[in-house]
């Protein structure tokens, strides 16, 4: 086997210890070199080598996230600027990115090492908010104080001005990013195969109401307007910037920013449909009868079998 580097990439509170040790055991075996953050490394057994939060990904052939979405995420932006393949290792609670849970690892990370896998080609968001370069796989938003007003944002494609919200938060999303936020603001579940940037804004007031879905070719603006409520800045769920009372954000979209390692696209894609039906998808019921495991499904055709004659 090919000598290779894998960067550790770990959820920030949560205890990745039993995880970690598989990878560690099987990278000894292997002959595998494993990587983490400096900041990091009180986390992980010695023998991982600490560097540079922005070496990890420059240095490393692949990457494994060991949290939820939020971790996956993170990881993505982290080699934005050099994709590397990224392994999601599941400890959240509803993952639309993650694919292995603990138990499978050890075979996982088999087939990692032997190039076994397809890969899922993400797109991002490239932002400049108010002169600072960000960038975000699932949505960037604009979102008010409680108490202290309303954001007020005048919208912008291709240098023309189209109108102006007046909401509580201002919301622009990939197609991965559409089942997130933007979702849960009331705009449209988009297609991850699609190319759009969709525009949400949540509880409006007045102007613009709807969700507007753009072409990823087209420069998105939204500025604040005189009078708007001081609004922070989230990007993927965090806040990049607090307080900002005036500026602009401009988006631009990216393809194939981020690389998610998929090994079974079949199985990945029917966890997906089951979660899409917490979110107001509902399945037919021969969907959901191939979604339980072999032995379930058996019992229940065995208790549907007609009587013999």
């Amino acid at each position: 086997m090919e000598r290779i580097r894998l960067g550790l990439v770990l959820h920030p509170t949560r205890d990745v210890t039993e995880v970690v040790e598989i990878i560690e055991r099987w990278a000894d075996r292997q002959g595998v070199t494993l990587a983490v953050r400096a900041e990091d490394s009180h986390r992980v057994p010695a023998s991982v080598e600490p560097l540079p939060v922005d070496q990890v990904p420059v240095v490393c052939d692949a990457l494994i996230s060991i949290g939820g979405d939020g971790t996956m995420l993170g990881a993505l932006r982290s080699a934005v600027n050099d994709p590397k393949p990224v392994l999601g290792v599941h400890l959240g609670r509803l993952g639309f990115l993650v694919e292995v849970e603990p138990p499978e690892l050890p075979a996982a990370l088999d087939r990692l090492a032997a190039r076994d896998f397809t890969v899922e080609r993400h797109s991002c968001l490239v932002c400049d908010v108010c002169g600072d370069d960000v960038v975000a796989f699932n949505d960037i938003a604009l979102v008010r104080q409680p108490g202290a007003g309303f954001v007020s944002a005048t919208l912008a494609v291709d240098g023309q001005r189209y109108g102006f919200y007046r909401c509580d938060a201002l919301v622009v999303s990939t197609p991965s990013g559409s089942t997130a936020y933007s979702y849960a603001a009331g705009g449209p579940l988009v297609s991850p195969a699609s190319d759009a940037v969709v525009v949400t804004p949540s509880a409006p007031m007045a102007g613009i109401s709807r969700a507007v879905v753009l072409s990823p070719d087209e420069a998105i603006q939204l500025e604040l307007t005189p009078g708007s409520a001081p609004v922070a800045v989230e990007m993927d769920g965090r806040i990049f910037r607090e307080a900002a009372t005036s500026g602009a954000l401009q988006v631009r979209y990216r393809r194939d920013a981020g690389l998610v390692v998929r090994l079974d696209p079949r199985r990945y894609q029917e966890r997906n449909q089951l979660k899409l039906s917490l979110l107001d998808l509902p399945l037919l019921p021969e969907q959901l009868r191939e979604l339980l495991p072999e032995n379930l499904r058996e019992q229940l055709n065995r208790r549907q079998l007609p009587p013999p004659r």
